[in-house]
C-alpha cells in the first residue's frame, strides 16, 4: 500500500530528486503515524515517545526538504489532515480494522501519485489512469484480504468482494486492455481463493505478485 502508489507515480510522471526525500518522509511518516495511532488507542502516549522521536527526526526533515523544493504540495495538506483525523477517530474508538478506516488509508496512499506528479511538474490529467487503477486495486485488496483472514467463511463478504472486483474489471477495461487483463486475474483470485487454507504470509505473497501486475498495467 505504501510502495505501489509511489512507484506508479514515478512510472507515469517521471523522477526528480525530491522524490528521494519524499520516499524517506513517506515511509518514516507511516511508521510515525502507526505509533501515534497506537498511542491514541491505548491512551498512553508516553509509552511510545522513543518511536515518536526516532521516526519524527527522520520524517520531518525529509518532509521539509520536499516542501522547500515544491511548496505547491501544501495543497495536499488539508486532504491528508482529514483522512488522518478519520484514522485517529477509529483508533480512539479502537475500531482501526473498520472498513472505512482501511479505505481512508487507501485514499492517503493513492494521493501520493498526485504528490509525485506535482514534483515532476506534471498535470493530474497525465496520471489520472494510474490513480484510478491503483485506487481500484487497493480498495479491492482491502475487501479481498478481509475474506481471507478476518471475514474468512463469510459468504456475504465474499460475494461483495467478487462483485466489487467485477465492477473494477469493467472500469479497468475502459482504461486499457492490459489493465482489463490484470483485473480479470484479480477477479478470479477474489472468487477462487477465499475459503482455501492460505496463511497470512501466503496471502501477502499473492498480493506482491498482484502489485507487480498492476504496476505493469500502469506503465506507459
Amino acid at each position: 500500500m505504501l510502495l505501489l502508489p509511489y512507484l506508479a507515480g514515478l512510472l507515469v510522471a517521471g523522477f526528480r530528486w525530491p522524490d528521494v526525500p519524499l520516499l524517506i518522509a513517506w515511509l518514516a511518516g507511516y511508521l510515525l503515524s502507526y505509533y501515534v495511532f497506537l498511542a491514541v488507542k491505548s491512551r498512553r502516549p508516553g509509552r511510545y515517545l522513543p518511536q515518536f522521536r526516532l521516526y519524527g527526526l527522520v520524517a520531518v526533515p525529509a518532509g521539509v526538504i520536499v516542501l522547500a523544493a515544491e511548496p505547491r504540495l501544501l495543497w495536499f495538506a488539508p486532504v491528508y489532515a482529514v483522512l488522518l483525523a478519520a484514522n485517529a477517530w477509529y483508533a480512539w474508538r479502537r475500531r482501526e480494522r473498520a472498513l472505512l478506516n482501511d479505505l481512508a488509508s487507501v485514499a492517503q496512499s493513492c494521493l501520493i501519485i498526485g504528490v509525485v506528479t506535482v514534483i515532476a511538474s506534471g498535470r493530474p490529467a497525465d496520471t489520472w489512469a494510474a490513480f484510478v487503477l491503483v485506487l481500484l486495486y487497493l480498495t479491492g485488496t482491502v475487501l479481498y484480504v478481509k475474506t481471507m483472514i478476518r471475514e474468512r467463511g463469510n459468504d456475504t463478504y465474499r460475494t461483495a468482494s467478487a462483485g466489487y472486483h467485477l465492477a473494477a474489471l469493467a472500469a479497468a477495461a475502459v482504461i486499457s486492455i492490459p489493465a482489463a487483463l490484470v483485473f480479470a486475474l484479480l477477479l478470479v483470485r477474489a472468487w477462487v481463493l477465499p475459503g482455501r487454507s492460505l496463511t497470512p504470509k501466503q496471502v501477502g505473497f499473492v498480493e506482491i505478485g498482484a502489485s507487480v501486475l498492476v504496476l505493469a498495467a500502469v506503465a506507459p
